[in-house]
């Protein structure tokens, strides 16, 4: 008996023998699965043995991602003694796996790691970082790349616009005001809140002060021309669109966050290693992906250099936050031992976000991919991705005389997108990268990430919730958090008035400048 409906799904033909050896190395990621081949499920391995070829887990929303993939990248990189940053888009899921991971792992580390978090809803669970701290700028083009990520991470339609004059201009002349407070007293009031507070004054007085820096006068060009031309109007709009983004940004508790400087942010320094987890809050994503974006470039910059630890950077929902540099990121971290993690929903998220350059740029220069259910162009992608393979093709022809069997074989995709449409929570599908010395021939799976449910819960359990870093009770056991955030807060407004009151007197009483005070 021979019945031609048995496998009406096609699975026979499209599953195949995976990868069933543990292969371990001091870098490796290494998850337990269940695959289905030859009428039976059988245990096998799905062996990252090179993280640092980037690694994408892409997944609708509730399809495993975090649960199977990401979660054991941050357990089993702690375990192997990684530097981290983790861009935690739903704070403290992530963060809490880390610390307490950390906790119970912290002697795999040469030199122990310290543990940093930067929180923007909580600054008595936050260090304070200021991001363009002066020491680690070089050059005004290090200015330039903080203006950008956060003017595109304000107006993320920009990132398609790059190069109008519209959008260059608030990013020249954000760049001219962050270079200049590094300029000034050696980059004492060299931070984000008070270079926001710099741009707030009147624009006489701020073209004034800067253009008395012969470094800064090519810099602000357009703009002196447009001043001196009497187009008022250009120039009212040319800071107006620097302005009103960034005047989003105004808040004591982000002033407070980013004015401090608790740790710098050379994560994989092998004298200091740091965990540094990023917080997010999807209720506030808007602002605080840009203070986060540029906490994000100056890490890539600082840790993408030979002869650091090894590192790696997980960002859970990419799409939340533009990331600039990442594709430069991902093709040469490779040999400097980052290891990047990106998990997002869909290629199609990707390209809305970062334009489809930029998208196209990331998902074909990452080596190793994993997708849950994913429906549309993504799961058509992935499949082309996963090629075909000859598959037996059977049919039967039934007459009066006689009854004949055909087989023949046709090359057919191996997991189709609809497969990819439909998959079960916790089932995988995707590729890996290997070495030269450690081939791996099978690199594609398709299979049930095993996770020890009961042993995770247990875990879950005992976790500690991470602590209060900052103790704002005074001596009196009063709670003065408020009133020392909003202190800081307008010694920082107070801090600007008093350089453009030094700097405008400065300009007045040097012959050589004060042709620059324009006369009411």
């Amino acid at each position: 008996k021979n019945n031609l409906m048995d496998d009406v799904f096609n699975t026979e033909n499209e599953s195949f023998m995976q990868e069933t050896r543990l292969m371990e190395n001091e870098y490796s990621v290494n998850l337990p699965t269940r695959f289905y081949y030859k009428k039976k499920w059988n245990s096998g391995w799905i062996n990252i043995v090179n993280p640092f070829r980037a690694t994408i887990v892409l997944g609708t929303p509730g399809s495993g991602k975090s649960y199977a993939v990401v979660n054991n990248y941050i357990k089993q990189q702690i375990e192997k003694g990684f530097s981290m940053y983790i861009y935690d888009f739903k704070f403290d899921d992530l963060s809490t796996i880390a610390y307490n991971h950390l906790l119970k792992h912290i002697d795999k580390y040469e030199v122990p790691p310290k543990f940093y978090v930067i929180n923007f809803d909580n600054p008595r669970k936050s260090h304070r970082c200021n991001p363009i701290n002066p020491a680690f700028m070089t050059d005004i083009s290090d200015a330039y790349e903080s203006a950008y990520t956060i003017m595109l991470n304000l107006n993320k339609t920009w990132i398609q616009k790059q190069g109008d004059f519209f959008v260059e201009s608030p990013i020249i002349l954000l760049a001219a005001i962050i270079w200049y407070l590094k300029i000034y007293e050696n980059g004492k009031y060299c931070t984000f809140p008070h270079a926001i507070e710099f741009l707030n004054k009147k624009y006489a007085d701020t073209f004034t002060i800067l253009t008395s820096y012969p470094e800064l006068e090519n810099y602000l060009s357009p703009f002196m021309d447009a001043w001196e031309g009497g187009a008022q109007d250009q120039l009212q709009g040319q800071i107006a669109s620097a302005k009103i983004p960034l005047s989003r940004m105004i808040s004591p508790a982000l002033y407070w966050v980013m004015t401090g400087d608790d740790f710098s942010l050379d994560i994989n320094n092998p004298k200091e290693p740091k965990i540094l987890c990023v917080g997010n809050n999807p209720d506030r994503q808007n602002i605080y992906s840009a203070a986060l974006g540029l906490y994000n470039s100056r890490i890539v910059k600082l840790i993408n250099k030979k002869g650091q630890l090894k590192s790696s950077v997980i960002i859970d929902e990419l799409p939340t936050i533009y990331f600039r540099g990442l594709d430069n990121l991902i093709a040469t971290a490779r040999s400097n031992k980052v290891a990047v993690c990106l998990g997002f929903q869909d290629y199609s998220q990707l390209t809305r976000d970062y334009g489809d350059k930029e998208s196209k740029v990331i998902q074909n220069t990452v080596g190793n991919i994993f997708s849950g259910q994913v429906v549309g162009e993504t799961a058509k992608t992935l499949s082309e991705r996963f090629g075909k393979v000859l598959q037996k093709r059977q049919s039967m022809t039934i007459n009066r005389q006689d009854k004949s069997t055909s087989i023949s074989t046709q090359m057919d995709s191996l997991i189709p997108a609809s497969k990819i449409s439909n998959l079960t929570q916790g089932m995988f599908v995707g590729a890996v990268s290997d070495n030269f010395d450690e081939r791996i021939e099978q690199k594609i799976f398709h299979c049930e990430i095993v996770v020890d449910n009961a042993r995770v819960a247990a875990e879950t359990k005992t976790y500690q919730k991470i602590p209060e870093i900052v103790s704002f009770i005074d001596e009196n056991g009063n709670d003065t958090m408020q009133q020392d955030i909003e202190r800081n807060y307008r010694q920082i407004k107070a801090d600007v008035e008093n350089i453009v009151k030094s700097e405008m007197e400065r300009i007045k009483n040097d012959d050589n400048l004060k042709h620059l005070i324009k006369e009411k």
